[in-house]
C-alpha cells in the first residue's frame, strides 16, 4: 500500500509535458527535455510506471546511461521506492559498457569469438600499447600514430556498406593492424571499450531472443555509432524505446558522438517526439541569457522570477582572478551559502592549478573534478598488470611488462622476460612463479596481509626507493578496496577479483582525489567544498552560484576551424551557464598569461543582451602591448605563492586589529588609487615594484614608473 501511496504523490509532481511523455506507449518515443526540466524525474516515473501500472518485470528492461553515476542514482532511487526490488533484477541498468560486459559475462556466447568467460577489460591507453607493440613487431606503416586511437576508432566502424574514414591510403596499414590487433586480444582474452560494445551488438544479433521488452536510454544525444548499432540490435520488432536527451547539449563530438541522434531514430523507427520544455533551475535572467546560444532555443521556458543579473568582470590575470574569487566565495559563504553550492568552471583543465593554489593558501575547502585513475599512479599501474598476470595466464603483454618494469619487478630486460613468459621458465623468475600459481591460491586468500605475504611487495617496490613508503601506502589502499569489495559481493574471490580489476579499467578509482579535505572523512554527499571543473565535466551538475572564468578567444570559444564547432562551442557555453540557480557571473582577462588566447572579452560576452547584464560598464582599456609585456616580465620576479603568502598574511593582521591580545601591528596600510581598479591598499612595494589589494579586483601588481597610482586621502 505504501508503495501505491508514494506513486500517487510523485505523479502529482509532475507536470502536464512530463505526465504526457510517461504515459506516452508509442513503439519508440524521443523525449526532448530542455535543460533543467526533470529529464531523471521523468525517466524513473517511466520505469516505475512500466512496472507497478503495466506489470512489465525490471528484467525485462535494458536502461542505459553514459555515466555510472547516473545509472547508480536512478537504481537507488527505485531503491528507495521500493526496497524489496531484488537487485539481480536490474542487472540490465547501466551504462552501454556495464551492460555490454554484464551480457558477455552471463547470456551470451562468448565462446564464438573466441573468449572465455574471465575475459579483461582493458583501456583505451593500453589498447594503443598493444597496438603500438603490434607496429614495432609487424614493421607497419601506420600515418598519422599520435592519434592512433582515434584512427582505431574510424577503422573499426569500416565495412562493405560504411567506407573507412578519411586519411587511410593504399599505403597505409591501419586496416591490417586493427585485424592483427583483434587477433592479439582475442588471443590474450582481452576487451576494450570498443569491443565490449562491438562485440556484444555482435552476437546479440546471433542471440534473438534475448531482446528485451523495453529499452531505455538517458542523454541519447550523446551516442555514437557503436552505441546506435547495439540498440538497433537490443530492439527487434516488439521492443519499445523510450529515449531522453536534449540536441541543445551535444557537446562530445570529439570522443565520437554522432550530433543528429534525434533524426536518425526518427528516421529508423519513425518515432514519436515528445518534448518538456519547462526549466525549473535557473532565474529568468540567466536563462534568457544562455538562450542566445542556441540555434534553436524559443521553445525552452522558464518559471522562475528574474532574480540577479549576469555579472561580468574583467580581471587582469588568472592569478588576480583566483585571488577576487577566493574574497568572493568567502563572503557568499559567510553570508549562509555551502561551499558545495559554489562551482568555478574553466575550458582546459590545466586552468585549475592557479585556482587550487590561491584557495588553499587562502583555507577556501575545494575538489577538482578531475579523477585520478590507477594507471595514474605508477605503481599502482604495474599493480594493475601483475594482477591480470595472475588472473589471466593468457596475458602476456602484462606479465613481460611486469617483469622488466624499470622501477618495480624484478627489472629484467624485455627480451628476457618475453622468453620467460612465452615458454613459462617458472624456475627463472620468482615472480612469475607466483603470477602463475596465483589462481590456484586465490581461493586461500581472503585479507590484506595474506594477499602481501603471497606476493611479497617489498621484493618489488624496493625498500631505497625514495617513494617507497608512498608507493607501500598505494598499494596496501588498493587491495583494501579490492578485497572489501569482494566481501561486500560475497562472490567467490576469483569473480571479485576479476570483476574488481574489469571496472577499474571501465570507471577508474577515485584513488587520491585532488581536495584539501580529508580524503577519509569524504563522500560525495557529505563534501562541503567549492568545485572546480571544466565546463565539459559539469553537464549533469547544478549549483547556486556559478563563476565562469577565462571567456577570452582562444578558451571560451577555442580557436576554431568549421561552423560545426563554433556550434558545439556555443552549446557547451550554454551548459555551462544553465548550471547555476540564482548567481552567474563571467570573467575575462586582459593578460590571459597564455600566448595562446587573446586579451579581452571574447564575442560571447557581447552576444548577451546588455539588459542581463550588471558591471558591463568595466569593459577593456587600450592596452599598450610592449609596454604591458615590460611590466610582466619585471613582475615575474614575484612568485605567484609568495603573493598568495602576503594576502593571507595582510586578512590575518586586519582579523587580529579586533583583539587587543594581539601583537602590535606595522603602521596603518597606505591607501591608492587607480582610475580603472578604484581603492586599494598597499600590500608590499620596493624601488621597483608595487602590490595592491582592490576591492573589487584582488591583487595587482605593478611597475612603479608606469602604475597610475595617486595617493588616497590625506596620507601625507
Amino acid at each position: 500500500m505504501k508503495e501505491f501511496e508514494n506513486q500517487e504523490k510523485d505523479w502529482a509532481q509532475l507536470n502536464a509535458y512530463q505526465k504526457e511523455a510517461v504515459l506516452d506507449e508509442s513503439q519508440t518515443c524521443l523525449v526532448n527535455a530542455h535543460v533543467g526540466s526533470g529529464k531523471t524525474t521523468v525517466l524513473i516515473a517511466k520505469i516505475r510506471h512500466l512496472h507497478e501500472a503495466k506489470g512489465i518485470d525490471y528484467g525485462d528492461m535494458i536502461v542505459l546511461t553514459f555515466t555510472n553515476k547516473a545509472a547508480n542514482e536512478i537504481k537507488a532511487r527505485l531503491l528507495a521506492s521500493d526496497p524489496a526490488i531484488p537487485k539481480a533484477e536490474l542487472e540490465g541498468f547501466g551504462t552501454f559498457h556495464s551492460v555490454a560486459l554484464d551480457l558477455l559475462k552471463k547470456r551470451l556466447p562468448r565462446e564464438r569469438l573466441g573468449y572465455t568467460r574471465t575475459f579483461q577489460v582493458i583501456t583505451p591507453d593500453e589498447e594503443q600499447d598493444l597496438a603500438l607493440s603490434i607496429i614495432k613487431t609487424e614493421k607497419l606503416k601506420i600515418k598519422y600514430k599520435n592519434r592512433l586511437k582515434k584512427r582505431l576508432e574510424a577503422a573499426r566502424l569500416y565495412s562493405a556498406d560504411r567506407p573507412v574514414a578519411p586519411g587511410t591510403s593504399d599505403d597505409d596499414e591501419i586496416l591490417k593492424l586493427l585485424a592483427l590487433l583483434t587477433d592479439e586480444k582475442i588471443g590474450q582474452n582481452k576487451m576494450s571499450f570498443s569491443d565490449l560494445i562491438q562485440n556484444a551488438t555482435t552476437l546479440i544479433n546471433e542471440t534473438p531472443a534475448l531482446c528485451p521488452r523495453w529499452i531505455i536510454i538517458d542523454e541519447v544525444q550523446d551516442c555514437d555509432q557503436l552505441q546506435l548499432d547495439f540498440i538497433h540490435s537490443l530492439k527487434n520488432k516488439d521492443t519499445q524505446l523510450f529515449a531522453v536527451g536534449d540536441p541543445n547539449q551535444v557537446i562530445y563530438s570529439w570522443r565520437g558522438s554522432i550530433g543528429n541522434v534525434f533524426a536518425i531514430l526518427k528516421q529508423q523507427y519513425q518515432a514519436v517526439e515528445k518534448t518538456l520544455p519547462i526549466n525549473y533551475r535557473s532565474s529568468a535572467s540567466i536563462l534568457s541569457a544562455a538562450k542566445c546560444f542556441l540555434k534553436n532555443g524559443e521553445n525552452l521556458k522558464g518559471i522562475r522570477e528574474p532574480g540577479s543579473k549576469i555579472v561580468v568582470k574583467n580581471q587582469y590575470n588568472p592569478f588576480n582572478e583566483a585571488c577576487y574569487l577566493a574574497d568572493k566565495i568567502q563572503v557568499f559563504h559567510e553570508a549562509g551559502v555551502p561551499y558545495s553550492e559554489m562551482a568555478v568552471f574553466y575550458r582546459t583543465q590545466n586552468q585549475s592549478k592557479v585556482f587550487e593554489a590561491v584557495f588553499t593558501k587562502n583555507q577556501i575547502p575545494f575538489e577538482v573534478s578531475l579523477k585520478k585513475k590507477v594507471g595514474d599512479v605508477p605503481v599502482l599501474n604495474w599493480l594493475i598488470k601483475l594482477l591480470r598476470a595472475s588472473l589471466n595466464h593468457q596475458d602476456v603483454s602484462s606479465a613481460v611488462e611486469v617483469l622488466a618494469h624499470k622501477e618495480y619487478g624484478e627489472k629484467i630486460t624485455a627480451k628476457k622476460a618475453r622468453k620467460i613468459v612465452t615458454e613459462g621458465l617458472v624456475e627463472q623468475s620468482l615472480l612469475f612463479n607466483k603470477i602463475q600459481g596465483f589462481r590456484k591460491q586465490c581461493a586461500n586468500i581472503k585479507t590484506v596481509p595474506e594477499l602481501q605475504g603471497y606476493f611479497d611487495f617489498d621484493l618489488y617496490i624496493h625498500p631505497n626507493a625514495a617513494s617507497y613508503q608512498a608507493d607501500q601506502d598505494a598499494i596496501r589502499d588498493f587491495l583494501n578496496r579490492m578485497i572489501d569489495d569482494a566481501a561486500k559481493k560475497q562472490r567467490p574471490i576469483l569473480d571479485s577479483l576479476i570483476s574488481f580489476i574489469n571496472s577499474s579499467a571501465l570507471y577508474g578509482i577515485d584513488l587520491t582525489s585532488q581536495s584539501n579535505q580529508p580524503i577519509q572523512t569524504r563522500t560525495d554527499a557529505e563534501i562541503d567544498a567549492v568545485k572546480l571543473m571544466t565546463l565539459h565535466a559539469a553537464k549533469g551538475l547544478e549549483f547556486d552560484r556559478v563563476f565562469i572564468t577565462g571567456i577570452n578567444y582562444g578558451l571560451i570559444p577555442l580557436r576554431l576551424k568549421t561552423p560545426a564547432e563554433e556550434a558545439e562551442e556555443r552549446r557547451l557555453f550554454f551548459v555551462g551557464m544553465t548550471r547555476a540557480r540564482d548567481y552567474l557571473e563571467l570573467s575575462y582577462y586582459t593578460n590571459p598569461d597564455d600566448y595562446h588566447v587573446i586579451p579581452g572579452e571574447s564575442r560571447y560576452i557581447n552576444m548577451i543582451p546588455p539588459q542581463l547584464v550588471e558591471n558591463q560598464s568595466v569593459t577593456s582599456q587600450p592596452v599598450n602591448l610592449p609596454e604591458l609585456k615590460r611590466q610582466i616580465q619585471a613582475a615575474q620576479v614575484i612568485q605567484d605563492v609568495e603573493k598568495a603568502t602576503a594576502k593571507f598574511a595582510c586578512k590575518e593582521q586586519i582579523k587580529n586589529q579586533a583583539d587587543p591580545t594581539a601583537p602590535a601591528l606595522p603602521p596603518a596600510l597606505r591607501r591608492v588609487s587607480h582610475k580603472k581598479y578604484g581603492i586599494g591598499e598597499v600590500i608590499s612595494e620596493d624601488e621597483t615594484m608595487i602590490e595592491v589589494d582592490f576591492e573589487n579586483y584582488g591583487l595587482k601588481t605593478f611597475v612603479k614608473a608606469f602604475s597610475e597610482l595617486e595617493v588616497f586621502g590625506d596620507q601625507a
